[in-house]
């Protein structure tokens, strides 16, 4: 499942000792950021009513009463992993921004993903691989992202990973065309220290405050700083679909899988992570 922000997401982790008061949630060891699975699997859970509630118990889980009306929980019919990071968004000098990544990224994308093309090999620590007819460089010489400068090198492998990217895994609506453009001329593969640097150093991080309802002024104490992931960042999970434990129903993963696709039940544009009343975690999602 691949995810696309609409707009900022913050999948948060409460309180911590950094100077962000409320980061986002990352991997341990790379400091990737990362959706943890329950968060996802909240996110793509339909709102329960009278006529779809024993349906989405079905696949997501819930409870049955027995033959001697004691209830039964059971778990729910797949399982949703990470989302994890495929594609950063990075100011750059020439063409607004460029969608960066890694080969250790795409090396974890081709392993989940048969049918994903062969990976370019790793740029050198002062080069970037750039993909044919690139427009985030600076006369095909350089490419800047931030303020760091990187030798541009165009490499074939990525073309094709950045038409892969195009018509796979970014938002099919006809709306998204434009991004489904982009990606084939604003991909990038940084070394993979250099994209740990920018995942960690150049996500949105905004200062928050609380209005005293009386008098208009921050109510004391009421200042933080709050991290989020930004807009038109790309990332995908991975869906493991089982059979249903719906002890009245059983219905196989064949048929688990074509409910979760189905646009009626699990819409393609979500909201995701917190301050939805703000606007925050707008994702559209993409089946592969």
């Amino acid at each position: 499942l691949f995810i696309y922000t609409i707009s900022s997401l913050h999948a948060g982790v409460g309180s911590t000792v950094s100077v962000v008061d409320l980061p986002i949630q990352r991997e341990r060891t790379t400091q990737y950021p990362i959706v943890q699975g329950s968060g996802v699997k909240g996110a793509l859970r339909p709102i329960e009513n009278g006529d779809n509630k024993t349906e989405v118990e079905r696949y997501f889980g819930g409870v049955r009463k027995d033959s001697q009306n004691r209830d039964i929980s059971f778990a729910g019919a797949f399982s949703v992993g990470d989302a994890r990071i495929v594609l950063f968004p990075v100011r750059s000098l020439v063409g607004v921004f460029a969608y960066v990544t890694c080969r250790a990224v795409l090396a974890r994308v081709a392993r989940d993903i048969s049918s994903f093309p062969a990976l370019p090999d790793a740029p050198s620590d002062e080069s970037a691989w750039i993909t044919g007819g690139s427009k985030v460089t600076v006369d095909n010489k350089a490419i800047v992202l931030e303020e760091f400068s990187f030798k541009a090198e165009s490499d074939d492998a990525l073309t094709k990973i950045a038409a892969w990217f195009a018509n796979s895994a970014m938002p099919e609506a006809p709306a998204f065309q434009y991004w489904r453009d982009k990606v084939k001329d604003s991909l990038v593969v940084l070394p993979d220290d250099a994209f740990r640097d920018f995942v960690v150093n150049s996500t949105e991080v905004v200062t928050r405050v609380h209005l005293d309802d009386a008098t208009k002024t921050v109510k004391n104490g009421m200042l933080w700083t709050q991290e989020s992931l930004p807009a038109d960042s790309l990332l995908m999970s991975s869906i493991i679909v089982r059979s249903t434990r719906d002890p009245n129903k059983s219905e196989d993963s064949a048929t688990v899988l074509k409910w979760l696709k189905d646009e009626k039940n699990i819409p393609v544009e979500i909201q995701m992570g917190g301050d939805e009343t703000t606007g925050q975690g707008l994702v559209a999602l993409r089946w592969v």
